[in-house]
C-alpha cells in the first residue's frame, strides 16, 4: 500500500532500550512467580510433615497401647495341668531372644502357673555369654527351690558351651542320641595385623590413658604380662563353669581329662559320660516323665507388634531427621 505520493509506508523504529526494558521486566516476574511457587511449595511439603508425623505418632502410641493392653499370658488366669516349656534358641546374649531377661521372666510366668506341673527348657544353642548363662543357672536353682517343681532340660540340635551352662542347673538333661553337648570351655578371640603392618610400613597412633587400655587392640602388639592376665581371667571363668557342672550334675559325671577340655560329644555319647541322663525328646518328657502331655510354651518372644512399633518408630525418627534437616536447609 502506498500514500497519496505513491511511496510505500516507514514502519515505525524498534526502540533498543525498552525492548531490553521488557525483557528484564519479564525475566524478574518469571522469577517472582518461581520463588511464590517455591515458598508455596515448602509451606505444603512443612504441613505436610506436621500432619504425617502428628499421625505417625498417634499409631505407635496405638500399637504401644494395644501391646500393653492386648497381651495374656498364659499365667494369667487358671490352667489345667500341663508341662511348661521355654525355649533357648539361638546364640546366648543380652540382645538376643536367649537373653537372661527374657529366658528368667518366662521361666518364672511358667512356674507360677498353679497349672504347670515341671517346666522343661527346650535348648537349641551352641553357646553363648558366660554371664548371660550363669545368671539364668543360678535363677533355675532359686526358682525350682521357690515353686518345688522339676525342671528339666531337652536337647534338640546342639547344647553347647554357654547353653550347656543352663542345662547343667536342671534335675535331668534329655537329649537326641545325634545332639550335640558340651564344649565346657571359654574362649576369647581376635586378629592381629602388627607383622603385615610392619611389612606394609603403616604406623599404628594409638593414644591411651593407661598402660594397658589397648592390650586387646588388634593392631598393636600384646605383651607378655597382658597374654597372662587374659589367660588368667579366661581360667577363673573357666572354673566357674566347670564348678557348675560338677554341682549340677554331682555324682553322674564319669569324669575323664577331656571333660572340660572344651570338647563336645554325641548325645549317646554325653549319656555314656554323664554329661546328660537319658535319650528323649519334648513331648515323650511331657507324657512319661512329667505325666502332663499337653505342653504350653511361655517363652518370652517379640511379637509383630513389638516389631512394628521398633521399626515404626525408627522410621519416624528418621522421618523426623529428614524433615528438620529439609526446614534448615541442611542435606
Amino acid at each position: 500500500m502506498q500514500d497519496p505520493q505513491g511511496q510505500p509506508p516507514v514502519s515505525p523504529s524498534v526502540d533498543p532500550a525498552k525492548t531490553e526494558a521488557s525483557s528484564d521486566e519479564s525475566w524478574a516476574r518469571h522469577t517472582l512467580q518461581q520463588l511464590a511457587f517455591a515458598h508455596l511449595k515448602e509451606q505444603q511439603t512443612a504441613r505436610r510433615w506436621k500432619v504425617g508425623l502428628r499421625v505417625a505418632w498417634l499409631v505407635l502410641l496405638a500399637l504401644v497401647f494395644w501391646q500393653a493392653f492386648s497381651y495374656s499370658s498364659p499365667a494369667s488366669h487358671p490352667s489345667m495341668p500341663h508341662t511348661a516349656m521355654v525355649a533357648v534358641v539361638g546364640e546366648i546374649g543380652s540382645e538376643t531372644e536367649a537373653s537372661a531377661e527374657n529366658v528368667m521372666s518366662s521361666m518364672r510366668r511358667a512356674l507360677e502357673d498353679s497349672g504347670s506341673q515341671a517346666l522343661v527348657l527346650l535348648i537349641n544353642s551352641p553357646g553363648g555369654s558366660p554371664v548371660q548363662a550363669g545368671l539364668i543357672n543360678d535363677e533355675i536353682v532359686r526358682l525350682r527351690a521357690l515353686h518345688n517343681k522339676p525342671i528339666y532340660a531337652v536337647v534338640e540340635e546342639s547344647c553347647a558351651s554357654a547353653a550347656y551352662y543352663i542345662a547343667a542347673a536342671a534335675d535331668r538333661i534329655y537329649v537326641d542320641k545325634a545332639s550335640i553337648v558340651g564344649s565346657i570351655g571359654v574362649l576369647m578371640d581376635g586378629f592381629g595385623f602388627t607383622e603385615l603392618m610392619n611389612k606394609l610400613g603403616v604406623e599404628r597412633r594409638l593414644m591411651t590413658a593407661g598402660t594397658n587400655k589397648g592390650f586387646l587392640d588388634p593392631f598393636s602388639p600384646q605383651t607378655e604380662p597382658q597374654r597372662k592376665h587374659a589367660q588368667a581371667m579366661l581360667d577363673q571363668i573357666h572354673h566357674q563353669f566347670i564348678a557348675a557342672v560338677k554341682k549340677g550334675r554331682g555324682d553322674r559325671l564319669k569324669e575323664t581329662p577331656e571333660m572340660f577340655s572344651g570338647l563336645f560329644w554325641s548325645g549317646q555319647q554325653a549319656v555314656d559320660l554323664g554329661l546328660a541322663d537319658s535319650l528323649g525328646s519334648l513331648e515323650g518328657v511331657a507324657r512319661d516323665v512329667v505325666k502332663a502331655p499337653e505342653v504350653i510354651d511361655y517363652t518370652q518372644r517379640e511379637n509383630v507388634a513389638e516389631r512394628l512399633v521398633k521399626r515404626f518408630g525408627a522410621a519416624v525418627g528418621e522421618g523426623t531427621v529428614r524433615a528438620l534437616r529439609h526446614s534448615t536447609g541442611l542435606r
